[in-house]
């Protein structure tokens, strides 16, 4: 909680309030379509199911040292990034499971942990030996 540093910055910070808050809407929506995706498409593909609850973890409104408003965005900043992670960890699988193939190396991209499983980038061979039967 860094903010807490600059004290002589609130007015400025309110000032995001409703740039922040609205975000929500979108988030909800998007967790929404995603576990449509999720839960239809991983049973059709029998990719196994992630688990939310290892991504998703809401417990910080619980800290009576809190405010009102520190443990409302303590909320709301647990479940936005949980829910990216989630949504990180199911489209890992979804590529995984559609193209694991690695991208071209480059200075300029930072390759996703998961793509290390993948065939390298215009190997045909490795290709092969991974994906046809």
């Amino acid at each position: 909680m860094k903010y807490l540093k600059t004290p002589e910055r609130t007015r400025i910070r309110q000032l995001t309030i409703p740039v922040i808050i609205p975000m929500i809407i979108p988030l909800v929506l998007f967790d929404v379509f995603l576990e449509i995706y999720h839960q239809i498409c991983f049973r059709v593909y029998r990719i196994p199911i992630v688990k939310r609850g290892m991504y998703i973890k809401v417990d910080r409104y619980k800290l009576v040292y809190l405010s009102f408003w520190q443990k409302v965005f303590c909320v709301y900043c647990g479940y936005a990034n949980g829910l990216m992670h989630y949504a990180t960890a199911i489209v890992a699988k979804t590529e995984e499971y559609w193209c694991g193939i690695q991208h071209k190396s480059s200075t300029t991209f930072k390759a996703p942990t998961h793509h290390k499983k993948f065939a390298k980038y215009n190997s045909k061979e490795e290709f092969c030996k991974k994906y046809k039967s």
